[in-house]
């Protein structure tokens, strides 16, 4: 059982740390919502609370479990949520999950999307791995 098979799926798990429209440049060759730019989204935000535990510089190193659950659409507003799972000497696991919300709709109605779990390790200015701060 993966850290993602451990999540439920009736509210967004962590913080909310990103939200963006998705825009017809961001498709594929079938009108949905390329899965690349979901993923760089979902890179993005996921480095927020990794930054905020390494207290500074972090580089993605891994992503486990990605699921895609459903496909987003042009106009859907699209929220990431984000939560530290384990961390280690010098890596932070970060669960990330992303709900769309189709335009006009309540934030009630948001489905969760896609999700998986970043590692991120952080990195001193030499980008070298440095050990996390004590907590």
């Amino acid at each position: 059982m993966t850290d993602v098979d451990k999540i439920p799926a009736q509210l967004p798990e962590g913080q909310p740390v990103g939200r963006v429209i998705a825009m017809p440049a961001d498709t594929n060759p079938e009108g949905d919502i390329f899965g690349g730019w979901l993923l760089a989204q979902m890179d993005l935000a996921g480095a927020t609370p990794a930054f905020e535990r390494a207290n500074g510089r972090c580089a993605t190193v891994a992503l486990d479990g990605m699921v895609f659950h459903q496909p987003v659409s042009v106009g859907d507003e699209v929220s990431i949520y984000a939560r530290v799972v384990h961390a280690g000497r010098t890596s932070i696991r970060v669960h990330v999950e992303a709900w769309k919300r189709s335009r006009g709709q309540p934030e009630a109605q948001s489905v969760r999307v896609t999700e998986g779990v970043f590692t991120y390790v952080a990195i001193d200015s030499d980008r070298k791995p440095r050990a996390l701060p004590a907590v």
